[in-house]
């Protein structure tokens, strides 16, 4: 246990009840309950949401180091902790899966970067200007 709180950071909190924690640092504590006891399956619920970078690195560093031998599951909406931590990503939109594969995969179906469809209407008593294209940011 005391391993642990060191790993996730929250040594001198261990005397703190929960309630009184940080959003942060409740985080940190609901990640260290989860590999308590050495699981092979690890499930969490967008584990560094609200969490500062430095402490988000940090425990991503403590997935990477924990996951040999073990199949964690986890959601995220970053796309960088995503590609951090797992060898295999699956897209949910709506409900449903809409893709799933590696990041190379990934990349190479859907390529590399963001698309941004954008319209736009200009309205003037002189013309109307209708501007539709797509960006893409590497």
């Amino acid at each position: 246990m005391k391993k642990t709180l060191k790993d996730i950071d929250l040594v001198e909190k261990a005397d703190t009840f929960a309630r009184y924690l940080s959003g942060g640092q409740k985080r940190k504590l609901s990640v260290g309950i989860a590999i308590i006891g050495d699981p092979k399956i690890i499930i969490l619920d967008e584990p560094t949401a609200g969490v500062d970078p430095y402490s988000r690195r940090q425990l991503w560093s403590l997935l990477q180091s924990r996951r040999h031998g073990k199949v964690i599951l986890l959601t995220t909406h970053f796309m960088d902790e995503a590609d951090i931590l797992a060898d295999r990503k699956a897209v949910i939109s709506k409900g449903r899966l809409r893709c799933c594969g590696s990041s190379l995969f990934l990349k190479n179906k859907f390529g590399i970067g963001y698309h941004l469809t954008y319209e736009c209407y200009y309205y003037s008593i002189y013309s109307c200007i209708t501007l539709t294209g797509n960006i893409k940011i590497l």
